[in-house]
């Protein structure tokens, strides 16, 4: 069947979308999921291929969109490698109670919904008013959980800045020592972040996937994190990793979107004998078998300064973790690279303190930062500082960069 169907997904009626999204979807439709209030994009009927399937928005760190159209057969295999996973931690699929604090439109949102109907498992969905104040969870919790479900294993998606603030509260803590595995993926988590969770107990699964790959295809077990490995683990048992000869992470799976709607029309996704380029630079290190995915940046975000090949990401995290380090109260850091006509670009950086400081404090607290990159490469070095109070990454904890480029433009040159 072709037919589109556009599903606005109101966080706030989440029983209503699911229960209209599983309709459409048994109907053979496509659907297309959506903000609320989201201007509606149709894709003509001509050019859809046979559903059922979701068309999900997919948001590169450069600021680019594209939508992802994903058979409910490639959702399914997604479930089931991740099934798989969890058996190698010696948990039943079904048994396990999983709870999603990630919305509905994006495929980190979907996943947890979609694994509960392929394994029979109990689903709890939480909504940002709760994530955000730890001291209504017990309360939330209490209403919505029978006595047989607060025994059971308990599974959780993050983005990294959901786990600061569940961390940064003593009840978020005590929350997520109750969790056999918190899948923490769409972005790095801070190296003082980790630290924290290994000395908390916290059973973090860093992890790594794609809209296009219909989610996770990488992760690392809880307890290989817990004695202190880092990275994005081995691949499901249904992914094969490569890297091309540039560092760009290469994925070769059977659960490609096999669609991809962009500015320029409707297309299939690029790839070379089956294996599909991520937008990302990776290293896989460890032995053949017990390979360890480690992510190094965006690809799409490198910029060549000077001669030199800079990644604003590597450069965040590096300065973060330095001015941690040095006691300086950092709360984010963003790095947007410039063009330059001399040297091809040059970094800009927002920063946003922890607390508001005053105008004497900005100045003081800028130069030691400036003091923190005084041996980088000049090519790495910024050539502008500037104060952003509200400088945040979005809901799924990535960074719109197009969005702070803007913010720049307009408030600082």
């Amino acid at each position: 069947m072709k037919n589109l169907v556009v599903l606005q997904c109101d966080p706030k009626d989440i029983k209503h979308c699911t229960e209209r999204l599983l309709q459409e979807l048994n109907n053979g439709s496509w659907v297309q999921l959506v903000p609320l209030n989201a201007s509606k994009r149709l894709v003509s009927r001509k050019t859809l291929p046979i559903g059922p399937g979701v068309v999900v928005l997919s948001s590169g760190s450069s600021g680019s969109s594209k939508y992802c159209f994903q058979p409910c057969k490639h959702l399914d295999e997604s479930a089931h490698a991740t099934a798989h996973w969890l058996g190698t931690l010696g948990l039943e699929p079904k048994e396990c109670l999983i709870f999603n604090p990630l919305p509905l439109h994006h495929v980190s949102g979907l996943m947890p919904l979609w694994r509960s109907k392929c394994w029979g498992a109990e689903y709890v969905s939480l909504g940002s008013d709760v994530m955000r104040q730890p001291n209504l969870l017990e309360e939330f919790l209490s209403s919505h959980l029978q006595n047989t479900d607060k025994v059971k294993p308990r599974l959780i998606s993050l983005v990294p800045i959901q786990l600061s603030r569940l961390m940064s509260h003593p009840l978020g803590m005590d929350w997520l020592r109750s969790f056999s595995v918190i899948w923490v993926g769409g972005d790095s988590v801070s190296s003082e972040l980790e630290g924290l969770a290994r000395k908390e107990g916290l059973r973090l699964a860093p992890c790594y996937g794609a809209t296009e790959t219909a989610a996770m295809i990488a992760a690392l077990s809880p307890n290989d994190f817990l004695s202190g490995q880092t990275g994005c683990g081995r691949p499901l048992h249904d992914i094969e990793l490569s890297l091309a000869s540039d560092g760009a992470l290469l994925v070769r799976t059977s659960r490609l979107a096999i669609r991809i709607c962009n500015e320029f029309g409707m297309e299939i996704p690029c790839s070379v004998k089956g294996w599909w380029r991520s937008a990302d630079k990776a290293q896989i290190l460890g032995v053949p078998d017990k390979p360890n995915l480690q992510i190094l940046g965006r690809m799409d975000l490198a910029v060549h300064s000077g001669g030199e090949t800079v990644f604003p990401e590597y450069l965040e995290e590096k300065l973060f973790q330095l001015a941690v380090e040095a006691g300086l109260p950092i709360e984010n850091i963003l790095f947007l690279p410039q063009k330059d006509s001399e040297w091809g670009h040059r970094l800009k950086v927002l920063v946003r303190w922890q607390t508001e400081k005053t105008s004497d404090d900005d100045a003081l607290l800028l130069q030691a930062l400036r003091v923190l990159v005084g041996n980088w490469l000049p090519s790495q070095k910024p050539v502008s500082w500037h104060i952003c109070p509200g400088l945040a990454r979005n809901e799924t904890g990535k960074w719109d960069r197009a969005r702070w480029t803007n913010w720049l433009k307009e408030n600082c040159e």
